[in-house]
């Protein structure tokens, strides 16, 4: 775990000093290097550009990191979207910033305590070392000294909520001074939609009634647990919820576990995805795998769910859009896939071959979906991505790469644009469990997990 921090920089001036400091920094290098790139070949050069390019990416996603907040937490995001728009030093550098992510010092974790609970705080036996961290909060464990109640406390860290749309700003400086991304509507309409989403992920009261709408949506299901909210003990700024016992999906004990128990907790985890758009509504749009643990008990293996802070509703109108497409992905049928994709300004405005190239992909990144014989059919009598049972099998199936590859022809195209921001999250969350399923090298079956929602 990287060195705690004593405290943070959580003064929209100071952030911005900040910033300024490592854009300054980040200048002077870059100058420096087209100065004695003069005397360099043109290959020199090139070696040389992509050196400083990663070496001034590291730089800079360490010095975000410092800052915590929503400046990181937008960065995460650009390292999920930003593989067709940011140079691939900047990605490998976003990428680090969840292990980059420094713990608070417990003084300053718990003054934060003291703040929220008042003399209540002496209700607790608190571990001092947090079991998790993120850019937004981070997670102690403890001991309800009455009860005897193992429980975890989520602490916001002190200043993050109010600075959040100064982060905003702050991101968006950074990324015009680089020119890594285009400045256009479209981004400065998905900046004010992360805006959204990251005030409501710091409303901890609005994620203590989230996590029992979804404990209320999974009650009757045994293959899931979701943590019991202590209303006494939480407010806007911290929640208390007991603690689940499991270990992480990617654990050495998951992953040599027999294949039927794999395919289970990977059908359970699938299935959350699918529910979340045909019957709830509402998605969990984050797709870190430290948001699920597993824990076997009574005869099954259990999927613990923690985290419901990044949680978008959606209308009526996209949602009939995204289950026309998986339907039209269930029966692997393009036409279909055209008809589904009518009545959304981001696909109308496509003609033509970027048309059907985009229908190609939206059937591509439905096989997981698709009815075992229409899969079959596609692939000329013989899908090699379904076993001998027609189970989906994720981790052979190179899907990612497949549609990313496929999807490169459609966004070269001239009416190609960024996708709408609803979009973005919901591409986020399967891409997120497809990787979960590829780790947990699950095969799932498509007719039990949306067959009951095709018409």
């Amino acid at each position: 775990m990287s060195q705690p921090l004593n405290k943070l920089k959580t003064s929209p001036f100071s952030r911005r000093l900040s910033i300024a400091k490592t854009s300054l920094n980040i200048g002077k290098n870059w100058a420096k290097s087209s100065m004695s790139g003069l005397l360099m070949t043109k290959e020199e050069r090139q070696i040389a550009k992509h050196t400083l390019m990663q070496e001034q990416a590291d730089y800079l996603v360490g010095e975000l990191g410092k800052l915590k907040g929503s400046v990181v937490k937008v960065g995460q995001m650009l390292a999920l979207y930003g593989e067709h728009f940011l140079p691939k030093e900047v990605l490998n550098a976003l990428h680090t910033l969840d292990a980059q992510t420094a713990p608070l010092s417990w003084h300053v974790i718990y003054e934060t305590l003291k703040a929220e609970l008042g003399e209540q705080v002496a209700d607790f036996e608190i571990e001092r070392t947090p079991i998790g961290t993120a850019s937004l909060a981070q997670v102690h464990k403890a001991v309800h000294k009455f009860s005897g109640q193992d429980v975890v406390l989520k602490v916001q860290y002190p200043g993050v909520a109010d600075s959040i749309d100064s982060d905003l700003s702050i991101f968006k400086h950074l990324l015009k001074i680089t020119n890594a991304v285009p400045q256009t509507k479209a981004l400065d309409a998905w900046f004010e939609e992360i805006g959204e989403l990251l005030h409501r992920e710091v409303d901890y009261q609005l994620e203590a009634e989230t996590t029992k709408r979804f404990a209320r949506y999974l009650a009757d299901d045994e293959r899931y647990v979701v943590p019991t909210i202590y209303d006494n003990y939480s407010t806007n700024r911290l929640i208390c919820m007991s603690f689940e016992a499991g270990v992480s999906l990617n654990d050495p004990v998951i992953t040599t576990l027999p294949q039927d128990r794999k395919n289970a907790l990977g059908q359970a985890a699938i299935e959350i995805v699918i529910r979340e758009l045909f019957e709830w509504g509402e998605m969990q749009t984050d797709p870190n795998f430290g948001n699920y643990l597993v824990r076997y008990e009574d005869g099954i293996d259990k999927l613990i769910l923690l985290d419901f802070g990044a949680i978008k509703q959606f209308d009526d109108h996209l949602l009939s859009i995204a289950r026309g497409l998986i339907s039209a992905g269930y029966h692997q049928d393009k036409q279909k896939m055209m008809a589904a994709m009518t009545g959304y300004d981001f696909f109308d405005q496509l003609n033509g071959k970027p048309r059907s190239d985009m229908a190609e992909v939206f059937l591509m990144a439905c096989e997981p979906f698709a009815h075992a014989q229409a899969l079959n059919e596609r692939y000329g009598g013989h899908s090699t991505h379904l076993d001998e049972q027609g189970l989906y099998i994720w981790s052979g199936s190179d899907l990612y790469a497949r549609v990313m590859n496929t999807a490169k022809n459609g966004m070269q195209s001239r009416e190609f644009s960024l996708p709408p921001k609803e979009m973005m999250f919901i591409s986020r969350k399967f891409i997120g469990a497809y990787a979960l399923l590829v780790a947990l090298d699950a095969r799932t079956d498509s007719e039990a997990l949306v067959a009951k929602f095709i018409d």
